[in-house]
């Protein structure tokens, strides 16, 4: 440790510098810590700093480490009692390495003592507060609240950091430098020729968020698409960006539950970008039965969502996501979706994993939202930008480390064993003009 311009020698100045010391001394990561007054902690590897630690107050660390969980740590930035200046995904190696500290009773005590012996200052209320649903968890009327406390916060919020077609999902990248709108366009193109998608047919989006893929399915693959969402204010952009488009006639979102969609109404395709995480654990039969109904024989389901991984255990205690970002939604691993899928009559074609691609788009949303920190903070509030800010790091460093993952899983639905596949994948690479389908 070295200490820089040190102001003051009082002892809370003192007391914090020492409890850093021993407490930061496991944490192989460059940074710096700023006290409210000034002085910097810095940490030894003599390398330049890639975050700095500011710490807004002498109360600051109590409100961080007490009690030491994630939802603790969340909630002590979203209300500013510390920022990160500098790489904010590069700040969860710290933040994972406090949460993991393997105490003794003597160090829990010590430690315990110091952090209740700093004062404890009062958080201002207003802004983006934590989600308060009611009711059965999962139910339409619960699924309704939760999605619409996330994506209700402002359709020009999300247009500031997303790309020119609002897609908030995971990008498709070609080569690390390659900008996310290309990315982006390269993602909802994968997307239909995953499904070889042909002219005519009738495509359905199940969470279509502000219809970015089923405009490009319409454009580029000449289908008839309907896109679903729970989230009035998507619909109506996608909407008017489809009556723009001149598409009206064989495009739509419409504001509907999956489990509502009528099943006289059946589809060639079926699609589900994003949504899944949100659909929970015990409605998974119902999910995949009702996408079995509406699928007509020998038509394709891509479903593509973030998984849980095993390899790599997840962080214990309260969720800051599910409190501040996602309420009720729920991460599975891939195992339990496919298991699921298939005792619904779904076969699996191909599963992909992108989730270097997935940190790589998380990694632009930030660098834009950060861009446009002070008119996001004008479209909603100080506290909101910073959720996003930080769930957004968080997850980039979840996908980095491993802890989650980002599946694609092309399902089919056999007619008497047949399946409207190639017999290779080569379509998806070389783009031919029109794949052969065999039927095996």
């Amino acid at each position: 440790m070295s200490v820089v311009s040190l102001r003051r020698t009082d002892a809370s100045v003192r007391k914090c510098l020492d409890f850093m010391d021993e407490l930061f001394k496991r944490v192989r990561s460059d940074f710096c810590v700023r006290l409210w007054e000034g002085t910097e902690w810095v940490s030894s590897s003599g390398r330049p700093p890639r975050f700095t630690l500011v710490l807004k107050h002498p109360g600051a660390l109590r409100r961080m480490l007490l009690p030491p969980n994630q939802l603790t740590l969340g909630e002590a930035y979203i209300h500013d009692d510390f920022d990160v200046e500098g790489d904010i995904e590069e700040a969860f190696v710290l933040g994972d390495v406090l949460l993991d500290l393997r105490l003794t009773p003597a160090d829990k005590l010590r430690y315990g003592a110091f952090l209740l012996s700093l004062p404890d200052r009062e958080r201002s209320v207003g802004g983006r507060g934590p989600a308060r649903l009611r009711g059965r968890i999962h139910s339409p009327e619960r699924d309704s609240e939760a999605v619409t406390y996330h994506y209700n916060v402002s359709n020009d919020f999300y247009r500031l950091w997303l790309d020119e077609n609002m897609v908030y999902s995971c990008a498709y990248f070609q080569f690390p430098g390659e900008p996310l709108e290309t990315a982006q366009e390269h993602k909802l193109d994968y997307l239909c020729r995953k499904l070889r998608l042909r002219p005519g047919e009738r495509l359905l989006d199940i969470g279509c968020g502000w219809g970015g893929l089923i405009l490009h399915a319409v454009r580029h693959y000449d289908v008839e698409a309907l896109g679903i969402t729970l989230s009035e204010p998507q619909a109506e952009l996608a909407n008017e960006r489809i009556r723009k488009a001149g598409l009206s006639d064989r495009c739509r979102a419409e504001v509907l539950d999956y489990r509502e969609v009528p099943e006289d109404r059946t589809f060639d395709k079926l699609v589900s970008v994003g949504m899944f995480e949100h659909v929970g654990e015990s409605r998974l039969p119902d999910y995949f039965a009702k996408a079995f109904r509406l699928l007509r024989p020998g038509g394709l389901f891509l479903n593509h969502g973030i998984a849980d991984t095993l390899a790599v255990p997840q962080l214990k205690g309260p969720s800051f996501i599910e409190k501040y970002v996602f309420p009720d939604g729920e991460l599975l691993p891939l195992a339990a979706t496919l298991m699921t899928a298939e005792r619904c009559g779904f076969e699996a074609r191909d599963v992909e994993s992108l989730r270097e691609h997935y940190a790589m788009t998380l990694r632009h949303w930030i660098r834009r939202l950060e861009k446009e920190k002070d008119k996001a903070i004008r479209l909603t509030n100080d506290l909101t930008y910073r959720v996003w800010r930080l769930y957004m790091g968080g997850s980039a460093h979840g996908f980095k480390v491993g802890r989650l993952n980002l599946y694609q899983t092309l399902l089919a639905r056999p007619n008497k064993g047949r399946c409207e596949l190639p017999l290779t994948r080569g379509d998806l690479y070389t783009e031919p003009e029109s794949p052969k389908i065999t039927n095996i």
